[in-house]
């Protein structure tokens, strides 16, 4: 069977168009779901919307929308005319450009649908679209109105159809200065920065998105069985704590160097112990203090190593 379209429309470019479908590329229906219900009765709960002054429930046809102008009053607006602001829709996926999928920064992602032809007849003119953006290796702009609302959308093939990425709009979009301002300026060289290196090299890989599990999701599904068949329910237990002293020992044990496997042990992660690394010749039995020239401070000079609490 057919998967349903979310959407339904035409891609447009030029004098070219075809009858196409979005359809959902990610869901959260596998999730598992919970309900609130009454501890005493057992019975399931609905929500109502309370009056906040008074404390009375508000029935549906008195609820309106409102927006605050400050101090506690609102501009009410009435279904028909927030319906009339929602702008008008020729359901047309307009191609406005074609750019290297690199001219986006990934900030700007929302969230992706497969958009595919509808029928035989558009599917020819889909297939030469898509074609010919495989070809120059691009991607394409377009905009269109999208569950009421106008939405530009990245483009991009994929197997046999393509990807459409709706985009955040940039005043969506948070500056990065606002999380990166407390970041110190550090400039990492020397041995710290070749035992960086070593280690993401031999983490090397490709990206399999079976070989990762969802823990949460697992955990809740086991508590439930657990609960089903009448199972002692286990305690969760406490996370380890990190007691990583010195930077440039847990890098080396990292990396394998025995100099630094005492530091690597205290600072491994839950259910992770450090393999037992071979003892580097002249290696020195005090653990090794981080030099300056190693990782330096543009502004200040670099502070001791703490231990993490």
């Amino acid at each position: 069977m057919s998967p349903r379209a979310n959407w339904k429309g035409f891609l447009k470019i030029a004098e070219l168009s075809c009858a196409v479908g979005l359809y959902s590329a990610v869901s959260q229906s596998e999730r598992v779901s919970f309900h609130t219900v009454s501890r005493t009765s057992g019975h399931r709960l609905n929500r109502l919307f309370v009056d906040e002054e008074t404390g009375e429930a508000v029935p549906r046809e008195q609820q309106v929308k409102g927006y605050e102008t400050g101090n506690g009053a609102y501009i009410m607006l009435e279904p028909e005319e927030i319906a009339a602001a929602v702008p008008e829709s020729d359901k047309t996926l307009d191609i406005s450009a074609f750019i290297a999928c690199s001219d986006i920064d990934l900030v700007y992602f929302d969230r992706p649908y497969y958009l595919a032809p509808t029928d035989e007849v558009a599917a020819k003119v889909f297939a030469l679209i898509r074609a010919g953006m495989e070809a120059k290796k691009v991607a394409a702009v377009a905009r269109t109105v999208l569950f009421r609302r106008m939405r530009t959308v990245l483009l991009r093939p994929y197997e046999q159809g393509m990807i459409a990425t709706t985009l955040n709009f940039d005043y969506e979009v948070r500056a990065a200065a606002e999380a990166f301002s407390d970041v110190p300026a550090l400039k990492v060289k020397g041995e710290m920065l070749d035992l960086a290196k070593h280690i993401i090299a031999t983490k090397a890989g490709s990206f399999d998105p079976t070989a990762f599990e969802d823990r949460y999701e697992a955990a809740v599904v086991d508590l439930v069985r657990a609960k089903l068949e009448g199972r002692k329910i286990p305690r969760a237990k406490p996370a380890a704590k990190s007691n990583v002293v010195n930077l440039l020992d847990a890098l080396r044990a990292s990396a394998g160097d025995g100099g630094g496997a005492k530091a690597g042990a205290k600072g491994a992660a839950k259910g992770a112990p450090p393999k037992k690394a071979p003892a580097a010749k002249g290696a020195a039995k005090s653990p090794a203090k981080t030099r300056a020239s190693d990782t330096e401070s543009k502004k200040a000079k670099p502070r001791p190593a703490r231990k993490a609490s």
